[in-house]
């Protein structure tokens, strides 16, 4: 699934009355249904901010888009949890400002393929350990399998192969934001696979 550009005011009905932009409020409401589309509108809507925002917060362009990715991914696993209090851009902020300190607090880990991960030893790893290991990487290479080939590709570049989104945008072809589109879904639907599966999300 990819991004389409809309327009926030949309056209005009015919006795030329304006359509309004659907509320942010909505928007949430109809992500907690399930909606896609509604979680598309509202990346579309605040993403820029966003990212100028964490690029002025942590000074590194790529480290903002994922952040960016993070945030849009907590909309979607709960946004349930959006009370209304506030706006749903300070939601969103908030979100990001707690990724973003997140981020700063752990070092940045190096993002392994399973049969990598494998050769790291580990003292106090045993027979059970080592078998939860090859679980776990079996499970997520079966995630992946599941995954489009374009969302596939751009995971695997970025991700196994340290690619900077903007070498995986050269090396795949297309535009920088189709690149990021894919990426974004990409992880929403890793996100899915692996809670069915009942594994740990630490990776997205």
């Amino acid at each position: 699934m990819q991004f389409a550009s809309t327009s926030s005011y949309g056209p005009s009905k015919p006795n030329g009355a304006v359509i309004l932009p659907t509320p942010d409020e909505a928007l949430i409401d109809s992500i907690i249904d399930g909606d896609k589309s509604a979680l598309r509108e509202l990346y579309a809507r605040h993403r820029e901010s966003l990212i100028r925002f964490l690029t002025r917060l942590t000074r590194k362009p790529t480290l903002a888009e994922e952040i960016v990715n993070e945030v849009f991914l907590v909309v979607w696993q709960r946004a349930d949890e959006f009370k209304g209090h506030s706006r749903v851009s300070t939601w969103l902020f908030g979100i990001a400002r707690h990724k973003a300190m997140s981020a700063f607090r752990r070092p940045r880990e190096v993002q392994l393929d399973g049969d990598f991960a494998m050769t790291i030893e580990d003292p106090s790893d045993n027979a059970a350990a080592e078998m939860d290991k090859q679980d776990r990487s079996k499970v997520l290479q079966q995630c992946l399998a599941k995954l489009p080939a374009a969302q596939r590709e751009v995971i695997d570049l970025f991700y196994f192969q340290d690619e900077p989104i903007e070498a995986v945008a050269r090396r795949t072809g297309v535009p920088l934001n189709t690149v990021k589109s894919r990426m974004f879904y990409a992880r929403t639907r890793m996100a899915e696979l692996l809670n069915e599966a009942g594994v740990d999300r630490a990776w997205l």
